[in-house]
């Protein structure tokens, strides 16, 4: 007869959520697959909360933690998985160790189930690579999650904590956009696990704010927003920025270019130049240089915005190309001439 304990399987299983009528029909390959999955699900809970929360003095999650960990061991270990299903967590209190040489512990002994209990953060970190709990371990985690048999838990391989290669967007921004600013809203779809460890679609809608100065290539990351593969971390989601072509101005680092094609007459006797800045404004400028080949004219702080540097922007630089006549009457030559002589 099985020794009945306050600590049932029923209680290890539902530790992680599993279902006990689904561990009576196959003990071996259900039982191991649900804890697997299940834990890693509730696991990424407790990831995501502890990130918006301060938990370093929260004694639940240290318990849950080690109780995660104690019911892993047991249910996937065969030895303590019989002495258990005999004696129940009575006899595994009084179950030696590995490489304890037979030693048997009693309840004083200060090992529990068989194996000594861990440092919450430490088994955390060995399913995710890195901690965000504030109540510290002073070891560094190992590369895999729960390796206490090479890597896999009684057939079973450890969920790998390395994130796949990001999920990478472009999104097409006009110059306008860059300028001032702007909120996009992007529909996604993607495959998830769900916590029956089934790969199902979801859609979802992200904010992305594009901030004024924004250049080409600027990446937008969403973590864990890409595909996600069973026994895997879920990819990152990465928005680039990509800047649509502009009718009339062109961006080069902070600055804007503008190409202004002038008349002989404007060029020599003076001009205005009339432009309409990105964020609607309307931009008068005289002109009373002689504008010659490969004249530039630099309106400061007119440019774009410059991100690290709020409040501040490029220059405006205007480029003048002079047309020239394709012809001249005799007239108009003797009247030019008489108009230049002594020019230099």
């Amino acid at each position: 007869m099985r020794k009945e304990s306050k600590c049932s399987l029923v209680l290890y299983c539902g530790t992680l959520g599993v279902q006990r009528n689904s561990l009576v029909f196959d003990p071996v390959a259900v039982e191991r697959e649900q804890v697997l999955l299940r834990s890693r699900k509730m696991l990424a809970e407790f990831r995501d909360n502890c990130m918006a929360a301060n938990v370093s003095t929260c004694a639940c999650v240290r318990l849950w933690m080690q109780n995660c960990e104690e019911c892993m061991k047991v249910l996937s270990d065969p030895q303590k998985r019989a002495v258990y299903d005999q004696y129940g967590e009575e006899g595994l209190k009084d179950m030696p160790p590995l490489g304890s040489g037979g030693a048997t512990f009693g309840k004083g002994s200060g090992v529990r189930n068989g194996f000594n209990p861990r440092n919450a953060e430490d088994i955390f970190a060995e399913f995710f690579g890195s901690t965000p709990f504030g109540f510290g371990s002073s070891r560094p985690a190992r590369s895999g999650r729960f390796q206490p048999d090479g890597g896999k838990f009684g057939g079973f391989s450890s969920i790998d904590n390395r994130k796949p290669p990001p999920v990478e967007s472009k999104l097409p921004c006009s110059l306008e956009e860059l300028y001032t600013g702007s909120t996009r809203k992007m529909k996604i779809s993607r495959t998830v696990v769900n916590a029956s460890g089934r790969q199902v679609h979801e859609s979802e809608i992200l904010t992305i704010d594009v901030k004024p100065g924004w250049k080409k290539g600027t990446k937008i990351t969403f973590p864990d927003k890409g595909n996600e593969l069973p026994n895997q971390l879920p990819a990152d989601l990465v928005f680039i920025i990509d800047e649509k072509p502009h009718d009339f101005y062109k961006r080069d680092g902070n600055d804007l270019i503008v190409n202004q094609r002038v008349s002989l007459a404007e060029a020599l006797g003076g001009t205005r130049i009339n432009l309409v800045t990105l964020d609607g404004r309307d931009l008068s400028l005289p002109i009373t240089d002689v504008i010659n080949p490969g004249y530039e004219l630099v309106v400061s702080r007119e440019g774009m915005p410059i991100t690290k540097e709020p409040g501040n922007r490029g220059d405006l630089k205007i480029k003048f190309e002079v047309m020239f006549p394709t012809k001249l009457t005799p007239e108009q030559r003797e009247e030019l001439k008489r108009a230049l002589v002594g020019v230099k």
